[in-house]
This record gives structure tokens, C-alpha cells and sequence, in this order.
């Protein structure tokens, strides 16, 4: 298993499979894109698939989560999903994505063994959807939501992140929306993953925020029916149910003491937290022909040094140098 100095045992793999993404959100990226990884660096799709195994089958890997920059730019996509699904046991496997590629890849990767996806999407509004990503790409995300629902990728978990003088206005809209289309809405609090450095925390909207805007329209109770756990997500029942709407406070309220995650980048370093100042290089191991007794040493060994938290709670919080692209969700 994979167990650090506090007692937390890592279940929950993360896997980046490109920095590469076709959108520029304000929150994560500069305009002009990042300098992408060269083709080298990058994991293939054999090595991806001999390190999600090894986490599977010797490390106590039960989920593995495809993340990017956006997963579904990466060729071998299904190709990986087909490998990973034929392992024993078979860990649960869900992607998140911004559903631009969702439309032609959902009903493929469905056939190959994919559970479920995250999208992330940020207003209901065309227009603001322009400013916030600097792309026309609104009917996409919606044509590839709807393209997931119909295959069975669900549930159907939608991602927002509220941005002041932006689309703060707009989480009771979006809230009636997920219902009605029965998809399982998600509110995250800004995080410091953008690459220059733009994040102020004074600015960001909380938590605390977003449910004062949502009970001006719908009634919220605290979901009681199951243990939060590791779960990000603290959940409300919308107005008796059976909706539920989800708010990640990894700002105001970190979850951290439950955390059971472990990360490997797109250029295959192991990250034991999503603001870890320090890498370890799995790559490296493989490519030197390392048996996996050598990964599997190496990899545990990287998640003992797990720090109590990320720090995000704390006012002098420095934000890794590392763009979240190559990082992973």
C-alpha cells in the first residue's frame, strides 16, 4: 500500500496524460499557451499503462483518474482505458476533461471500460465562456455533456469554478440547469494553479459564498445519507432531493487529513500532493529497465514524505512553480 508518516493510505491514482490543452482558462493558463513538453519527456502509452498496473495490482490502487492539460488530446486515449479496464482487479476509471472532444470520444471510450467523467464548464453563457477560456467552444462542452449522459458515462459530474465580476452571479442558473438535466453540479473554490501566478486569495469566491447565492433559490440540506470520507466534496440535497449539488472548499475548508491521493505527472514524476515543491522521478526507473520491486520501493518512498497539508489555508502560501497542465486535476 501507499502510506505516509500520518497515517494515509493513497487509493486514488491521478493520472496527467498530456499538458497539452485547447482551451487558455484565465485561471490556469496565459493567453499565449506555456511551453509544452516535448514529445520525449512525455510517458508512453506502454510505460502508462506498467504504472497504473503496478499501483493496481502491488500498491492498493482501487480509482484511477485520467486528467491532463485536456486528457482527450492524447491519441492512445481509448487505447489506455481498454488496457486499464482489463486489469485485476479493475480499478474504477473516470477522466476529467473540459468536453470540447467529448461529443466524438464518449461513446469509444464508454465501449472500452471508462465509468465516468467530469467536465468542467463555467457559465451557461456563450459569451463569458469567450472571455474566461479565449475560445468559441461553448456548444462543444454542451454537445459533449450531453453525448456522456446518453452513453452512460455517469453520473455526470459538471466542475465550476466562480470567478468575481465574472459568473459570481450565476450559481443558482447553473444549479436549476445540472437538475434539469440531471447531471451532479460541483462549485470549486479558485485554486493557485495558474502559471502566472494571478491568483489572489482576497478576490477568490468561497464556499461560504457560493450556498448564500444558491439558498436564495434553492433549499440546501446537508447531505447526511453517507460518510464524506475522502471526498472532496461536501454535498446538499437540493430541495428535498433527490439532486445533490457539491462545493470543494480546498481554500476555506482543506480536507487534507483525509486525503488519499497520489499524482503521476505527464512526464512520469510521482507528486503526493497537487502543491508538492517536490517531484519523484519515476521515469527515470523505467526507462533504466528497473524492476517493479524498484518502482514500488521508489513510489512508497514518495508518498511517506507526505506533508499534514497543502498549505492553501495558510496566508503565506507560496504556489508551485509547476503549471497545473503537466500536473493533473
Amino acid at each position: 500500500m501507499l502510506i505516509d508518516t500520518y497515517g494515509r493510505v493513497a487509493t486514488d491514482l491521478r493520472v496527467s496524460l498530456t499538458d497539452r490543452c485547447n482551451l487558455r482558462c484565465t485561471y490556469c493558463m496565459p493567453e499565449e499557451g506555456l511551453r509544452w513538453l516535448a514529445k520525449p519527456e512525455l510517458l508512453t502509452d506502454d510505460e502508462i499503462v506498467r504504472l497504473i498496473g503496478i499501483a493496481v495490482t502491488s500498491l492498493g490502487i482501487e480509482e484511477v483518474r485520467f486528467t491532463g492539460g485536456e486528457p482527450l488530446l492524447r491519441p492512445g486515449l481509448v487505447g489506455i482505458v481498454e488496457r486499464v479496464a482489463a486489469l485485476t482487479p479493475r480499478p474504477r476509471m473516470s477522466l476529467t476533461t473540459n468536453g470540447i472532444g467529448l461529443g466524438r470520444t464518449a461513446a469509444a471510450l464508454k465501449a472500452a471500460g471508462l465509468d465516468r467523467v467530469n467536465v468542467s464548464l463555467d457559465t451557461l453563457r456563450p459569451d463569458v465562456f469567450k472571455t474566461l477560456t479565449r475560445r468559441d467552444r461553448h456548444h462543444d462542452v454542451l454537445n459533449g455533456l450531453r453525448a456522456a449522459h446518453d452513453v452512460g458515462l455517469t453520473p455526470v459530474k459538471v466542475n465550476t469554478v466562480l470567478m468575481p465580476g465574472l459568473n459570481d452571479d450565476e450559481a443558482p442558473d447553473l444549479l436549476a440547469w445540472a437538475v434539469e438535466h440531471g447531471y451532479e453540479l460541483r462549485f470549486i473554490e479558485q485554486m493557485p494553479l495558474d502559471a502566472q501566478h494571478g491568483w489572489k486569495r482576497d478576490g477568490m469566491v468561497t464556499a461560504g459564498d457560493i450556498l448564500a447565492s444558491l439558498r436564495t433559490r434553492f433549499e440546501l440540506t446537508p447531505e447526511t445519507s453517507r460518510q464524506r470520507g475522502s471526498a472532496p466534496a461536501e454535498r446538499w440535497v437540493v430541495d428535498g432531493g433527490p439532486h445533490r449539488v457539491g462545493v470543494i472548499a480546498s481554500v476555506t475548508r482543506p480536507f487534507c487529513a483525509a486525503c488519499d491521493r497520489t499524482r503521476l505527472t505527464a512526464d512520469g514524476q510521482i507528486r503526493n500532493c497537487l502543491f508538492a515543491s517536490e517531484e519523484t522521478d519515476l521515469r527515470a526507473a523505467l526507462r533504466s529497465d528497473a524492476p517493479d520491486e524498484e518502482i514500488i520501493r521508489v513510489w512508497r518512498l514518495a508518498m511517506w514524505g507526505k506533508k499534514a497539508g497543502s498549505g492553501l489555508d495558510d496566508p503565506s502560501f507560496h504556489q508551485p512553480d509547476r503549471p497545473m497542465s503537466s500536473i493533473g486535476g
